[in-house]
């Protein structure tokens, strides 16, 4: 099979997402990461933009016997944000029962990677009046994001940026329909898949991702004294 990849790894693309984002250098702008692929590539952003970094937990409502069919997605918060493919969970016949099943095992594993990735991270940041960077290492579907979009509008965002280094044409204009801004050095109809574009896409374990945000958290801290 032909090499596809364009990114040496998950750091690189975000190094390539810096340029279109530097309007926002120093703006208070909050990085929002999803993690887990999300956090390296943020990191690089954050970093080089002076820009607070947190987290938005989103996890995908798969579809029974389809885990890669994305019924919705849930984001966490004090009323959790779920949004739903209806057409979709119509076509399947997939029952109310069922979705809050599967809704519930996602807020559960959110909970989990909070508790987890939580002692990080500074205090958790708002996105009321003030605009919200969203960032991943790649769109498929783009259902998990288009759920985080609508999460950060509803919590006071003043504008809503997604940047991720991949994704199909498709996906990208699903997301500007919901009113987000797309920031995509490389949107392909010859889409295969997101790790296709990375030379390295390693899975990251709980323990790297704490990891780096830890190492980011002390530079900051640092950089602040």
């Amino acid at each position: 099979m032909r090499d596809r990849s364009i990114f040496a790894d998950r750091e690189e693309a975000g190094r390539r997402l810096i340029p279109p984002l530097s309007s926002f250098r120093g703006s208070g702008a909050v990085v929002f990461a999803l993690p887990r692929g999300g956090v390296p590539v943020a990191i690089e952003i954050a970093r080089s933009l002076s820009l607070p970094l947190d987290l938005l937990y989103v996890r995908k409502i798969a579809a029974p016997l389809e885990p890669e069919l994305a019924l919705g997605a849930v984001v966490d918060g004090a009323d959790p944000d779920i949004v739903l493919n209806d057409k979709l969970i119509q076509r399947l016949g997939v029952s109310k029962v069922v979705l809050a099943a599967i809704g519930e095992r996602e807020l559960q594993e959110i909970k989990r990677r909070k508790e987890s990735y939580g002692k990080a991270l500074a205090a958790s940041l708002t996105p009321t009046g003030r605009p919200a960077i969203i960032v991943d290492d790649g769109l498929a579907t783009g259902a998990t994001v288009r759920a985080a979009v609508q999460a950060l509008r509803r919590r006071g965002a003043t504008r809503v940026i997604v940047a991720v280094p991949v994704a199909p044409p498709d996906a990208a204009a699903a997301l500007e329909s919901a009113g987000a801004e797309v920031i995509c050095p490389h949107i392909t109809d010859r889409f295969f898949g997101v790790g296709t574009y990375y030379r390295d896409f390693s899975q990251l374990s709980d323990e790297s991702v704490i990891a780096q945000l830890s190492a980011f958290r002390r530079e900051t801290e640092t950089v602040a004294l």
